[in-house]
């Protein structure tokens, strides 16, 4: 066998970075995003043990949903690339393209068992040029293709070294094929075929035999004149070897998927569903159909899927002729490659070989697959293509009047197809250039359409997105996800009642449930979301949450295990104030994924919402342990912990706020809870600067201003708070606290009663009821020694309050300082704010009571996660549902928001005596005043 030179190592190399450089500026598209951008099992806070209990997708094997795809190897390799890079696309298509050029390197290993030094090589640049490989190189997810070649190609040169020179056993490469054959099977299901292919190399091509002459041999065994040669003797030792280890790998992928197929439907692949004759004649139709593709990749689609290849329903069909001059001419190969002995034939066998084999698991014709035509699984069945065309070279070159054009014809195909594929990656650039290049190709998918949309969705191009989403519901009127897509586009074009009728229809098109059926093995279960989707628009509608609970209820019972409907029951039921059944909802659901930390973060949320903030904390670091970036774990566990008024609490919830901040770096109220936490801790100067972090990123931000200012004044820094104030009032002039702070500073250090006659005369404008604000103007009356004036102030505030028993006592004063003025002849007025009587004392200033203070900072935008920043909201129920292969368009619509509310901790209540015990000293200082002491 001619060793591989480095000189061709180089030229391979050099051809397929050439051909897919461009590749690496392409980005996640089609089921990358499902394989990739979902994939849990990428990220490294996922157990390494999840890739051998998940599907390729990420979705656990145990679940009907799961497409059975079973390629640990595969996902491992994602998971490297997301080590070292996350979500860089670049680096999952270079990898990519390196495991092409490796592939190409030990194709051309493999063809020089079969032929000559140039022809070889002619098979090995053919097939690292082909535009068949675009989707399986460029394609991410393509990957599976890649490796999965490359261990079954090793696995093919490891068994040819199984025979010794004297034609005995040589058992290490048939242990290592095996192992090999392992590994191909793990990173793609196909893998496992290379079996058949070494079968086929040691009866056809290493003992050399030919089909007459095994059943020749057969014969004479059976009529007893002879027994087995010693050379069929060994190779069927060899034989029995592989085919029983095979059984193995075959049992233990059996037991992978647990002995169920995946739920594919009409739409991934009409044919499978359709009666006899048509699903026979249709997917036999689909074998030329291949082979073309192969000829002539002129035309290529990433999805073949729906009404792409109508269905072949009658034998006088047409291209019923184009099955059998298919069959015609593969028979004939295999007549002649079976019935003779010389390497033609041997080549010829091998070639046929790996075109059959590897592709019969994608043929359709033995068991049903979620697809019609895929290019990407033709990339192991061109090898034994680019073979036979090699073949076809190597005996048109040795005629010496064709020797020319048979390399100038070579050099034009691969000129042509080299530039091909160059072009072709550029439609996997985005999805949007992807599906609109598929269009071109085919427009009777109406998968098609609906991608096209999803892919306008993402860009907010609603209008648009809406025109190819209904182009979908008239391509395939009963495709029920593409008036789904129909109805949420709707939805974001704020037209309720479009969508609304929109998914009514998709409802109108579900299977009727049959009693003693089981429902998902005749529908998608993404196509269930039609439920969620409807229930999740009309529970909008306060008057329709029976209806909204009914419809999820409906869901339930068609599939018990639909982990979404429990999701979006518990919001709904926590909305209608149903806490133990929302509890039980979610309690549910993770009966059904107890590694979803999405649900354990609900579950925490109910239980704030049952006053339960133990396990309310429990759950969420349930949560946190599963996702330890989950940001809204992080927030609320933190907000919960600094609520509760433990200062054992306070550093694992500064270094949660700290996380979060680090996630979600330009949300202020991040920063405003580091700084409510410094507040709490007396750490003055860090709650300054986390206020002016999140005032920085939020202009106007009306609890962060107001808790900075009163931490100025706390710190006796008055003076820097008035700035601070004067923000707040410009950004929220009816702020009452604020005017309240302010008409306090203004009157105790700026010494400026008309100013703090300004704020509180602004406050009973505002809310003539405020008795704090009206007894504050009183006082400044009193201080403007306006007797009579504070007198009906202070009587008007009673009226207000006439239990306050400090308004009752001050008034009491005042009108004994008026009798007593009235009697010493003085005048109850001074104009201007003159002074009273010489010998009478002149009172201290008043510090204004500001009621609640620094508490203002634990509610409203404060928490920074209520109506208007909408951060402390449960979790959205929308997660990734269907797998690969699903059709993108029918994704879920997101479930409402709703605000977190909380009870008072002990910390509040802690806060609200000690503010009281302040009043009191404050109203006791008044009264002094007032007194004349």
């Amino acid at each position: 066998m001619a060793v591989v030179s480095w000189k061709e190592i180089l030229l391979l190399t050099g051809l397929v970075v050439g051909c897919y450089w461009n590749s690496l500026s392409c980005g996640f598209v089609f089921d990358d995003v499902s394989a990739i951008l979902d994939n849990k099992d990428l990220r490294p806070s996922t157990p390494l043990r999840n890739l051998f209990l998940n599907d390729f997708w990420g979705t656990p094997m145990a679940e009907e949903r799961s497409h059975k795809s079973y390629r640990p190897l595969t996902v491992l390799t994602f998971r490297l690339n997301y080590l070292f890079s996350e979500l860089s696309a670049s680096s999952y298509h270079m990898l990519n393209v390196v495991l092409h050029a490796v592939v190409c390197v030990l194709f051309l290993r493999v063809c020089r068992l079969f032929l000559d030094k140039n022809s070889s090589l002619v098979a090995a640049l053919l097939f690292a040029v082909h535009p068949i490989h675009t989707e399986a190189v460029t394609g991410v997810v393509g990957r599976a293709e890649l490796l999965s070649s490359i261990f079954l190609l090793a696995a093919f040169l490891a068994y040819t070294k199984s025979t010794g020179a004297d034609h005995t056993i040589v058992w290490p490469p048939i242990a290592l094929t095996v192992v090999l054959v392992a590994a191909a099977t793990l990173c793609k299901e196909q893998g496992i075929t290379v079996v058949g292919i070494c079968c086929v190399h040691e009866v056809f091509v290493a003992q050399g035999f030919t089909l007459p002459m095994l059943l020749d041999t057969l014969r004479q065994v059976l009529q007893g004149k002879d027994g087995f040669p010693y050379a069929v003797l060994q190779t069927l030792l060899k034989l029995i070897v592989l085919v029983i280890s095979t059984l193995l790998l075959v049992i233990v992928r059996v037991q992978v998927i647990q002995s169920q197929l995946p739920v594919f439907t009409r739409f991934d692949n009409p044919a499978a569903v359709s009666p006899t004759p048509t699903r026979q004649l249709t997917f036999n139709y689909l074998l030329p159909v291949n082979a073309w593709l192969l000829l002539n990749p002129s035309e290529l689609c990433c999805d073949w899927t729906m009404g792409t290849i109508p269905l072949v329903e009658s034998l006088l069909d047409l291209r019923n002729m184009a099955t059998l001059l298919f069959y015609t001419f593969l028979g004939l190969l295999a007549y002649h490659s079976l019935r003779y002995r010389h390497s033609s034939a041997k080549t010829v066998i091998m070639a046929l070989s790996l075109i059959v084999l590897p592709f019969i698991p994608a043929s359709n014709l033995f068991f049903p697959v979620g697809f019609v035509v895929a290019e990407r699984v033709l990339y192991v069945p061109s090898m034994g293509f680019c073979v036979l065309i090699a073949h076809g070279f190597k005996i048109v070159s040795h005629k010496g009047h064709l020797k020319k054009i048979s390399w100038l014809i070579i050099g034009v195909l691969l000129t042509t197809h080299a530039v091909k594929t160059f072009k072709r990656n550029w439609d996997w650039e985005s999805e949007y250039t992807l599906f609109t290049s598929a269009l071109k190709v085919n427009k009777n998918n109406a998968k098609l359409w609906n991608n096209v949309g999803h892919a306008l969705e993402n860009q907010n191009n609603y209008a648009k997105a809406l025109q190819y989403f209904l182009q979908a519901t008239r391509v395939q009127p009963d495709d029920i996800g593409a008036h789904m897509n129909v109805g949420r586009t709707y939805k974001n074009l704020n037209k309720s009642k479009e969508a609304e009728d929109a998914y009514l229809v998709a409802k109108s098109l579900m299977p009727q449930v049959i009693p003693g059926k089981k429902y998902a093995t005749r529908v998608a279960p993404n196509h269930l979301n039609v439920y969620i989707n409807l229930a999740n628009l009309i529970r909008a509608n306060e008057s329709r949450l029976e209806e909204a609970d009914q419809l999820y209820r409906q869901a339930i019972s068609m599939r018990p295990d639909f982990k979404q409907a429990y999701i979006s029951r518990g919001e709904l039921l926590l909305k209608m104030n149903k806490l133990t059944e929302a509890r039980d909802a979610y309690l549910r659901a993770l009966e059904l994924d107890r590694t979803n930390a999405d649900l354990w973060y609900n579950l925490a949320i109910v239980n704030i919402e049952m006053k339960d903030p133990t396990e309310a904390l429990k759950n969420f670091n349930h949560a946190l342990e599963l996702n330890p970036r989950h940001k809204l774990a992080l927030f609320n566990s933190a907000l919960l912990m600094q609520e509760s008024g433990e200062p054992k609490f306070w550093p694992e919830a500064n270094r949660r706020f700290l996380n979060y901040v680090e996630e979600e770096p330009e949300d202020a109220n991040g920063y405003f809870n580091l700084g409510m936490l410094a507040m709490d801790a007396n750490e003055n100067a860090a709650a300054e600067r986390w206020m002016r972090k999140a005032i920085g990123l939020q202009a106007g931000f009306r609890s962060a201003l107001f808790n900075l200012a009163l931490l100025y004044s706390q710190s006796k820094r008055e003076i820097d708070a008035l700035p601070v104030l004067d923000e707040l009032l410009h950004h929220h002039p009816e702020h009452i606290k604020g005017l309240i702070l302010k008409g306090d500073i203004l009157m105790n250090h700026k010494k400026d009663t008309r100013g703090a006659k300004a704020c509180f005369e602004r406050i009973l404008h505002m809310d003539p009821t405020n008795v704090q604000g009206k007894h504050n103007l009183c006082v400044v009356y009193f201080e403007e020694r306006d007797l009579p004036r504070a007198e009906r102030c202070l009587e008007e505030t009673l009226a207000l309050a006439p239990n306050e028993e400090y308004v009752r006592r001050h008034l009491s004063i005042v009108r004994g300082k008026i009798a007593a003025m009235s009697a010493a002849g003085q005048p109850l007025t001074s104009a201007g704010g003159a002074t009273m009587a010489a010998k009478e004392e002149k009172p201290k200033r008043v510090k204004v009571e500001v009621a609640e203070g620094k508490e203002e900072g634990r509610g409203a935008d404060a928490v920074g996660k209520g109506a208007g920043d909408e951060k402390n909201v449960r979790k959205s129920s929308a997660e990734s549902l269907g797998g690969a292969g699903v059709d993108q368009s029918e994704s879920l619509d997101s479930s409402q928001s709703n605000k977190r509310t909380k009870g008072k901790s002990t910390k509040e209540i802690k806060d609200i005596e000690e503010k009281r015990a302040a009043a009191l000293k404050r109203l006791e200082e008044i009264e002094r005043i007032l007194s004349g002491d």
